[in-house]
């Protein structure tokens, strides 16, 4: 009876946790932001300059979903686009100034979501839910 139950779990966790980050982003000043800019900016702060398609594979999604998430955050100046001098036809995805000045605001709320997301477990508890959630994940692919 409880397997009914599993999916509508997930689905309600990542419902609240998208509102989660929502008002972390509001209560930060980043109202402009979106949860899915995130994935896009951490693989930024981690990894400095990359192309559009590095990006994709990084957060694993299509080329063609990254494109607008990647024109709204230049749009909004948190990053830029730069041509390769070598070969013209490769764009660098990098940060701008406004992107490099709200890293310790957007490290805070990330660690604001772990903590919360983890609150009560321990660690055993972590790696067994990451464990059974990548074979759940698996099932699907």
């Amino acid at each position: 009876m409880h397997e009914k139950y599993i999916l509508y779990f997930l689905s309600r966790t990542k419902k609240k946790m998208v509102n989660y980050i929502e008002n972390q982003l509001e209560k930060n000043g980043l109202n402009d932001l979106i949860p899915s800019h995130g994935n896009i900016l951490t693989v930024l702060y981690n990894n400095g300059k990359l192309t559009m398609k590095e990006i994709a594979n990084l957060i694993g999604r299509d080329k063609s979903t990254v494109t607008p998430l990647v024109n709204k955050l230049v749009k909004l100046g948190y990053i830029k686009k730069e041509k390769c001098q070598k070969d013209r036809r490769l764009t660098y995805i990098t940060l701008s100034n406004k992107g490099v000045e709200i890293e310790a605001k957007y490290n805070k709320i990330s660690k604001n979501l772990l903590d919360t997301a983890y609150e009560n477990f321990t660690e055993e508890e972590q790696n067994n839910l990451l464990k059974l959630l990548k074979k759940l994940n698996n099932n699907f692919s």
